[in-house]
């Protein structure tokens, strides 16, 4: 007989008993249930009379009270207890609701009609204080009538109680012996299907297993270990032994898949990390050189066994420019046109080496454009560059989903940088005259002042104004008006020679910061200025425009301002230039003078 028939047998036996045990088990749950139950509805009925009791007691104690010392707030806190007291049907239905029985429901019925009798002889009583009787009053709740009600309402909850505590004791008494009983006939079916069960398995392991197991028990704790060189043994016998070891040959083929497989994840598992920390790197990179470093730095830990180049697209020469390269790739680098590229002319990765039969890059040696693999750096459609790579192990498939991973990461990280760049460069200079623009210029003025005030040394300020811009504009245009304001920043940044900051302040005035230097030397520097610009020629579309005269106003801190006015007062002083026939050059008035 096989194992599996006497195991099957002993299977359907072992369901059985478990199937019975469990049903006892759930029996013998909701016995338990039924006790918790009774002990729930006696917890419930007993706080059900217990409030009613004490609501009648509560009130009589206050009626007496009043009688005795009428009080106007006993009187309407009684008042309330009677406008807001529930009815007594009320009662009983809460009562009934909660599980008591008929008798029971009697009994009380019997006490809440002597309480509704309480209460009438409790209002007849707090009537005769009210009409200026009281002692009425107290000879009606005093009473022995009186007491006899009360007691007889007692009597009534106590009785309630007991009948209740009876028909708790019994429910719970019928329910702990079920429980136990059915507790025992699981217990036994439990052990049955252990003895069962030991049965069948010291048969099993009496006639069928010991032998071969032990034959086995060697290869297995081998497996075990994960010594997929040891060789299984074949076992003729049809049957389960002769299937396991049938399952450990299987078992260990599978190890050595596994073995391999395990290997291979781990590499990608360095891989995906080192890919990781390049991304993370990559996005705290707020420079192109930055980024190109850890590009150099990361790409060839994770394809070592790749060389390769980073191409950067220049639109101005449309060439593509290498600017990193990496583990010696072969061939140089000499800059090539987007076109030569099908990588670029595709905008996907292109590896000839993939198909059998595929076009070769034409920016590539003829001895390595068969082994390359190209992948473009495209962000927002946008082609950024090129990233170039060699295979050295063409008996391995490359890896080319990092290989896009990678080309991917870098394009998003180049398009952010050169955004970064552009957003930069529009928030500090102005678009038209390529000069710093105003909102640059709170912090570098602040900065130089800084600076100033800690070497002791002067700093000076040239505010410019061009003469009748507005009649110039209405005369040519805008356009025209437009280009009068390049040429002028031009001039002011030759004339300038790195002595100063020029600044577009607004409209057609210009700031110019001339750290360093006191009155004179700001004097000097504005005439230089004031000669340069007038002597400009200035034509557009074949019509002379110029020459353009400057009015100049400087100020010098700490001669002719405080630090928070420095401008205020080259404003002042332009302000003065062009009230004194413009074209010329105005010094601010010194602060000692102004206190004169």
């Amino acid at each position: 007989m096989r194992i599996a028939t006497i195991t099957n047998v002993a299977y359907v036996a072992t369901v059985i008993l478990t199937l019975a045990s469990g049903v006892a088990l759930f029996m013998a749950s909701s016995a338990d249930r039924a006790e918790r139950n009774a002990v729930e509805q006696r917890y419930v009925l007993d706080k059900l009379t217990e409030e009613i009791e004490t609501e009648a007691f509560v009130l009589s104690e206050l009626t007496r009270s009043i009688v005795i010392t009428p009080n106007a707030d006993e009187i309407q806190q009684l008042k309330v207890g009677f406008k807001t007291e529930r009815s007594l049907e009320k009662h009983l239905v809460a009562v009934k609701d909660a599980g008591a029985s008929p008798d029971e429901l009697l009994l009380l019925r019997d006490a809440l009609v002597v309480m509704k009798e309480l209460e009438d002889e409790q209002q007849a009583a707090l009537g005769a204080v009210e009409r200026g009787v009281a002692a009425e009053g107290m000879k009606i709740v005093f009473s022995a009538d009186y007491e006899q009600q009360l007691d007889q309402a007692q009597y009534r909850f106590d009785h309630f109680r007991q009948l209740l505590d009876q028909r708790a004791q019994v429910a719970i008494g019928e329910a702990t012996k079920k429980s136990q009983w059915l507790r025992s006939l699981s217990e036994i079916m439990v052990a049955l299907t252990a003895l069962l069960f030991l049965f069948v398995l010291g048969f099993i392991i009496k006639h069928r297993i010991l032998r071969p197991v032990v034959t086995l028990s060697d290869v297995v704790n081998r497996l075990a270990s994960q010594d997929y060189d040891v060789e299984t043994p074949v076992l003729a016998q049809v049957d389960e032994i002769g299937d396991m070891a049938q399952a450990i040959r299987i078992f260990r083929e599978n190890g050595l898949i596994r073995q391999r497989l395990e290997r291979e994840r781990d590499a990608d598992w360095v891989t995906r990390n080192l890919l990781a920390r390049m991304t993370q790197r990559l996005q705290g990179c707020d420079t192109r050189d930055s980024i190109l470093k850890v590009v150099a730095l990361f790409v060839p830990q994770i394809i070592p066994e790749m060389s390769g180049r980073l191409y950067m697209l220049d639109r101005r020469a449309n060439r593509m420019v290498c600017m990193s390269s990496w583990l010696s790739p072969s061939g140089d680098d000499t800059p090539f046109t987007p076109d030569h590229c099908w990588a670029l002319k595709r905008g996907q990765l292109h590896s000839p080496a993939r198909d059998t039969v595929d076009v070769p890059c034409e920016h590539l040696a003829p001895d390595i454009a068969g082994k390359a693999i190209c992948v473009p750096l495209i962000a927002q459609n946008t082609i950024i560059g090129l990233l170039t790579f060699e295979n050295h192990a063409p008996e391995k498939e490359p890896p080319y989903t990092y290989l896009e991973l990678i080309a991917e990461t870098l394009a998003l990280s180049l398009a952010n940088q050169k955004l970064r760049d552009t957003l930069t460069e529009r928030a500090m200079y102005d678009s038209l005259t390529g000069l710093h623009n105003r909102y640059h210029l709170e912090e570098t003025l602040r900065t130089l002042l800084g600076r100033a005030e800690a070497k002791k040394s002067m700093l000076s300020c040239l505010m410019l104004d061009i003469d009748h811009f507005k009649r110039l504009n209405d005369t040519y245009g805008h356009e025209a008006g437009d280009q009068v304001l390049r040429e002028t920043a031009r001039v002011i940044q030759h004339a300038l020679n790195e002595r100063g900051m020029a600044f577009r302040y607004g409209g057609e005035e210009f700031l110019v910061i001339l750290p360093e230097m006191n009155e004179a030397q700001a004097q000097t520097v504005a005439s230089r200025l004031l000669m340069a610009i007038s002597s400009q020629s200035l034509v557009y579309e074949a019509q002379e425009i110029g020459p353009v005269a400057v009015s100049i106003g400087i100020a010098t801190w700490p001669v002719h301002a405080r630090a928070d006015n420095l401008i205020r007062t080259a404003d002042l002083a332009l302000y003065l230039a062009k009230e004194r026939g413009r074209g010329q050059i105005v010094m601010a008035k010194s602060l000692a003078k102004e206190g004169e």
